[in-house]
């Protein structure tokens, strides 16, 4: 019995191909093994799988093997590597009875046994040769014959698991043919048998990955399962598919461990917590570790090594990608997940072990990206191998200290044997990198055999990370290592070097304002200025320190004590003083001034009041605390009369910021978010809002570097500006102040004698040999000492002055820096129009410059017939002296008479000396007076604007002729008033005026008007003009009864004879009795002279042609309806000659017709005075008297006949665009003048006259005035 063969084991490499077996005739088979090999893989086949995966053309080949038995797989075999994806059976049997004998029997046993196992992939081919043909030409069937044969035997309904191949050595049309169709069915078939045992492959691992709750349940065997998956991917050459299979085995592994933290436990990770022995860091030489893998496999790995195999994988197939600055990112993401996984899962490891692991890693990784990559690559991608760099230094620098290879004495015993025992666990350098003089495994043991080495290789990681990080701008990372070398340098006892790092470090945290950072980086910056003996820049961080408030009590005591002990070192008052920035000392928290405002007269006693807040944790004892006040002269200047108060306002407390001493200054956070909301609305309906967000407008201020050029006074530098104090500047001092922590109150006597701005520009604290010195004050505290003229005012105490009534004023007397002294007086020039009500004394209250009452008196006034003399009482320099005054302004009779002023141009402005106030109409009268100061030779105008509450009119009213006078009285103020005695009287006494008032006083309220009448009589004849007065008497409804004042009004009326009458009647058609709308009527107008033309008001009437035997007086009548009632048919207007004779009659008749049923008012019957043309008004023509309403056009033939109106006008206006001739003349023209008010009386003024409905009207329409 022969021995079974020794299982040989599978080397898992990307060279496997997929197994096809070889059954049959194995000489044919050799012989076509070579051309088959090579044409296979040469045309790719499109692969569909399932679950909607994107198809992907693929390259089959195969590793034709000759059929075993034993490489069928047996039940619970998942490995794919050794499936036989197909089976091929070769033949090129042509002859019938060997086929029967012995060949069938072949086949039936083949095929048995695939079935036997389950395997359903095979095919059979049969080769036809023409030499086999030659051989047996006897029993030689047809080859379709033969291959219908086996079909029927073997195929049944898989007709296409029997292929022929014709000569396939030979070089011919038929062969080529025959191979492509052979070819194309074997991929078909060997990616079909792909499709489906990979399919049922992944069910059964999906299957066996839902089942990872169930006890028993082990991530090593899932973890090959999975794995083999990922191997037949690599070997068709899908590396992104396998790398997913590992990327999967890796997030699951993870969430499990996270869930182990989580207090979910899976017992298949006990064997992942045993103690780890070895750490030899990732090997990523080879593309499969197979001593890894085999511990995975026997479940027996640790967690690092797990890791490490699985990166490896990653690794492998990341390169082929060629993606390998994806490798770096995920080495990264790898060793810090491992660090957290190892304190997860509580996995025990020799101190310093991780570390050494770390290290190799890293640099593993970098030298496996430095063979795959050039070195343009290399620096055109430092950004992602930094960070590898970085962590490599951070955990060589961990186990240079903990094997004591950084301090000044050198390793101790305990720190040797730690050092040996993180070597041998390291172990026996790998065959990969023996030959290799950089090999990761050479650089560690080297750097932790001494401590030259140590510094060297520790020196030249960190330095190529700090160029690394520069090179790719990132600063902050940059200076992070710094801090690691500083702290590096402090060690080796070296400060010189860790200064500059420190500083750097210093101002990226405090430009960025990291709080905690800072305190700790300027801890160390202390340190490295203590033993570089740099004490100014130690007082100056001591300060800080001391001040800060993430440091313990006890260490801000002890930096302020180093402050205390070097200001007592020396009792020298000459000895050189350290200025050191306030900042960090003390914070000015307010100032606020005594009295409380910023803007005070010279001579005043000011005090500032400083708050000043102590950073310090004790009491802190100062000699001095001095501030210097700059004066600028040239803002300094005295108030005159007119300027009022200072120009501008200064504030009389000042607040200013406070912050966190370990805070950052406010201009090192950088400035505010400026943010505007924007809006994206839809263009055809602007109220929908498709989008809306945040925009910053000032992001070149936000995002820009603040790493350069900080402020000189913030408390956060990292080596202090040097401040000095101005000099020649006038101090304000303190001495002997204790400052105790928190907020401290010191007053200060500021100057104030000299007049100008005074700035506070800087603050001194002295404390021994130390000063803390704030060299600018911000907000900028400034006040200013002005001089200020006297300035007289006299304001109303109402809003209006009334005139005619007793009206009080306030004398207001600020006497800036004059004092007056006793016997200085007022004198008031007095004026006719308006009166100075004195009396014998007068009370006045003396204020000082804060509005406070200081003092009262009495004032003494006398008065003479030109002069008002006060006296006032003895007042200090910049205080205000008020009194009030009694005025009384005289209403004026007669109407206001116009001031002729001139203007620039020297013409003559004719402005009336009164006014109407904007509001109520009330007329003004400006008063004005000069008062006589001591304190100035020049007079000092003073102007009052008083209101006549009142405002009257006159109208003159006629009753044929009998004539009445109507005065109208208007309350136009806000007061009320009694009103009585009205009276009218004439200048001639020529007339008897009957008073047809009946109430002797009267309650006249704002805004209400009172009508006086009197009936008009005269004795002989009626004069030609009337001069009358209305005079009355008013008080104030609350003022007494007795308190009546005088109100006159001065008229005149001119030509009041009534000179023609005028009657109208309007008569319905005959055979009608009353007027009907739509129809016709008659209207018949009377105009009588009532008055003979000598006695029409004694002027000569230019009407008059004395051209005619009789002297007559030629008048336009005009018919005009205001009321749209009427129409009027044919003429409406017309010229009358009137005789000259009394009582003289003419009568006119016009046709009207009404539009409207009803009571309708007559239409209106104006009269007017017609005046002809004449060689005086053709030389100058006069346009003021030309008809109204264009009622007559020029005219140029007589008027005489009392033609139409409408066709005077037509002929003027044809006449006005002659020819040349007659343009160039120019032509009297006829003018209408209207006749005064009370000339003609019309008798119908107000008549109605009855219209009925026309009788087939269906709508009435009916008229009520």
């Amino acid at each position: 019995m022969m021995e079974p063969p020794e299982e040989k084991p599978i080397i898992y490499t990307m060279e496997n191909k997929p197994i096809v077996t070889c059954a049959g005739d194995q000489a044919l088979f050799t012989s076509l093994y070579t051309p088959l090999a090579q044409q296979l893989p040469r045309e790719p086949m499109e692969w569909r799988r399932s679950y909607g995966r994107a198809p992907k053309m693929i390259h089959l080949e195969a590793n034709f093997v000759q059929f075993k038995e034993e490489l069928l797989p047996k039940e619970g075999n998942k490995a794919l590597l050794t499936f036989p994806f197909l089976h091929i059976y070769w033949t090129d049997c042509c002859d019938t009875e060997v086929y029967k004998a012995s060949v069938r029997d072949n086949m039936m046993r083949w095929q048995g046994n695939l079935r036997l196992h389950g395997s359903a992939d095979w095919v059979i081919v049969v080769v036809e040769t023409s030499d086999t043909k030659k051989k047996n030409k006897t029993n030689i069937l047809p080859r379709s014959s033969l291959v219908d044969k086996i079909r029927n035997d073997f195929c049944n309904k898989q007709n296409d698991r029997c292929v022929v191949l014709s000569d396939p050595l030979k070089d011919s049309s038929r062969s080529q043919e025959s191979w492509s169709t052979f070819l194309l069915k074997l991929r078909t078939l060997l990616l079909m048998s792909f499709t489906q045992n990979l399919g049922r492959f992944e069910e059964d691992m999906r299957t066996l990955r839902e089942k990872r709750d169930q006890p028993g349940w082990s991530f090593c065997d899932y973890f090959m399962v999975q794995e083999e998956l990922a191997f037949v991917f690599e070997m068709l050459q899908q590396f992104e598919d396998a790398l997913l299979q590992y990327d999967e085995l890796d997030a699951l592994f993870t969430q499990c461990v996270l869930n182990f933290g989580a207090g979910d436990g899976a017992n298949w990770l006990g064997s992942f917590c045993s103690p780890v022995k070895s750490w030899t860091g990732l090997l990523l030489r080879r593309p499969i570790d197979m001593e890894k893998r085999d511990g995975i496999q026997s479940g027996q790995a640790s967690l690092l090594e797990l890791r490490s195999y699985l990166f490896c994988r990653q690794c492998t197939l990341l390169i082929f990608l060629q993606r390998p600055w994806e490798v770096t990112q995920r080495a990264l993401e790898l060793l810090h997940n491992c660090v957290q996984e190892l304190c997860l899962l509580e996995v025990s490891m020799l101190e310093g072990a991780l570390d050494c692991w770390v290290f190799l890693s890293c640099l593993e990784v970098l030298h496996r990206i430095e063979g795959c990559c050039d070195q343009a690559q290399l620096e055109a991608n430092v950004s992602h191998t930094v960070g590898l760099w970085a962590y490599a230094t951070d955990k060589l620098k961990s186990l240079g200290y903990m094997c004591g290879l950084v301090s000044e004495k050198g390793p101790l015993s305990l720190e040797l044997n730690r050092t040996v025992d993180l070597l041998a666990g390291l172990g026996d350098e790998k065959a990969e990198t023996v030959h290799s003089l950089q090999s990761p495994y050479k650089k560690l043991k080297e750097a932790l055999s001494s401590v030259e080495a140590f510094e060297r290789h520790y020196l030249e990681l960190s330095h190529a990370a700090v160029e690394m990080y520069r090179a790719i701008g990132r600063m902050r990372s940059a200076r992070l290592v710094g801090m690691s070398l500083a702290e590096f340098y402090m060690r080796k006892g070296n400060p010189e070097q860790a200064e500059s790092f420190l500083q750097n470090a210093l101002r990226s945290y405090v430009s960025e304002g990291w709080s905690l950072p800072v305190t700790h980086t300027r801890k160390q910056m202390a340190e490295c200025q203590k033993l570089l003996g740099k004490t100014e820049n130690y007082l100056q961080t001591s300060a800080l320190l001391a001040g800060d408030a993430n440091l313990t009590n006890e260490e801000r005591i002890h930096f302020c004590q180093e402050i205390l002990t070097f200001a007592n070192q020396s009792t020298d008052s000459k000895a050189q003083k350290v200025a050191l920035s306030m900042s960090s000392f003390a914070q000015l928290k307010q100032l606020q001034f005594r009295p409380a405002t910023a803007t005070v007269h010279s001579g005043t006693a000011l005090q500032v009041e400083l708050c000043l807040r102590s950073l310090m944790p004790v009491a802190m004892p100062l000699e001095q605390l001095a501030a210097s006040v700059h004066l600028n002269l040239e803002q300094g200047e005295t108030i005159g009369k007119t300027r009022g108060p200072p120009r501008r306002p200064y504030p009389g407390t000042v607040l200013f910021t406070l912050g966190n001493s370990s805070a950052m200054h406010p201009s090192a956070a950088g400035p505010s978010l400026e943010l505007e909301e924007i809006q994206d609305r839809s263009p055809s309906d602007p109220r929908t809002l498709n989008s809306t967000g945040m925009v910053c407008k000032n992001t070149h201020l936000v995002m820009r570097r603040h790493d350069s050029s900080p402020s000189p006074d913030t408390p956060n530098l990292v080596s202090p500006v040097p401040v000095v104090m101005d000099d020649g500047a006038k101090m304000l001092m303190s001495g002997d102040v204790t400052l105790l922590p928190g907020n401290n109150s010191i007053v200060f006597s500021v100057p104030s004698q000299e007049l100008g701005t005074y700035t506070l520009r800087q603050l001194c604290a002295t404390v021994g040999q130390v000063q803390f010195v704030l060299p600018h004050i911000s907000p900028l505290v400034q006040y200013e000492v002005y001089s200020q003229e006297p300035q007289l005012t006299v304001e109303p105490l109402t809003d209006q002055l009334l005139a005619g009534l007793t009206q009080r004023a306030k004398v207001r007397l600020q006497t800036g820096h004059y004092t007056v002294k006793k016997g200085d007086a007022l004198q008031l020039t007095n004026i006719d129009s308006m009166l100075i009500l004195t009396s014998s004394s007068c009370p006045a209250t003396i204020l000082n410059s804060t509005a406070e009452l200081v003092g009262e008196s009495v004032l003494f006034i006398q008065s003479s017939d030109k002069v008002t003399c006060i006296s006032l009482p003895p007042t200090p320099p910049y205080h205000t002296l008020e009194f009030q005054l009694e005025v009384l302004c005289v209403i004026p009779s007669d109407p206001v008479r116009p001031e002729n002023q001139r203007l620039t141009n020297g013409e003559i402005r004719h402005r009336p000396r009164s006014y109407s106030h904007p509001d109520n109409h009330m007329t003004a009268i400006n008063q004005r007076m000069s008062i006589d100061c001591p304190w100035s030779i020049y007079s000092t105008p003073i102007s009052l604007t008083f209101y006549i509450p009142f405002k009257a009119k006159h109208s003159l009213l006629s009753a044929g002729n009998r004539k009445y006078i109507q005065v109208c009285l208007q309350n136009v103020s806000d007061v009320t008033f009694h009103l009585m005695d009205q009276r009218l009287t004439d200048h001639e006494s020529s007339l008897e005026l009957q008073s047809l008032n009946t109430k002797a006083q009267q309650l006249v309220c704002s805004k209400q008007s009172v009508y006086c009448v009197w009936n008009v009589r005269w004795k002989e004849n009626m004069p030609l003009c009337l001069q009358c007065v209305f005079s009355a008497s008013f008080s104030s409804a609350s003022e007494e009864v007795s308190a009546f004042k005088p109100y006159h009004y001065e008229f005149q009326l001119e030509r009041v004879t009534t000179l023609y009458s005028v009657r109208a009647e309007i008569m319905p058609a005959a055979g009608q009795q009353n007027c009907h709308s739509g129809s016709l009527c008659g209207l018949e107008m009377s105009i009588t002279r009532l008055a003979e033309p000598e006695d029409d008001g004694g002027t000569e009437e230019k009407g008059q042609t004395e051209t005619e035997e009789v002297c007559s007086t030629k008048l336009m009548y005009e018919v005009a309806d205001s009321s749209s009632s009427w129409v009027v048919y044919g003429r409406s207007s017309g010229l009358v000659s009137m005789p000259a004779d009394a009582n003289a009659n003419y009568k006119v008749q016009v046709e009207l017709m009404p539009l409207f049923a009803g009571h309708l008012p007559f239409p209106d019957i104006k009269v007017f005075k017609y005046l002809p043309p004449s060689a005086n008004s053709a030389s100058q023509p006069d346009t003021d008297g030309c008809v109204e309403n264009d009622t007559l056009s020029l005219l140029d033939r007589p008027l005489d006949d009392q033609g139409d109106t409408a066709s005077i006008r037509s002929q003027g206006s044809v006449h006005s665009v002659g020819s040349g001739e007659h343009q160039s003349r120019v032509l009297p023209m006829p003018r209408l003048e209207p006749f005064s008010p009370g000339q003609v009386f019309n008798h119908s003024q107000g008549c109605q006259v009855l219209v009925l409905p026309s009788t087939d009207d269906h709508v009435l329409e009916i008229n009520a005035t």
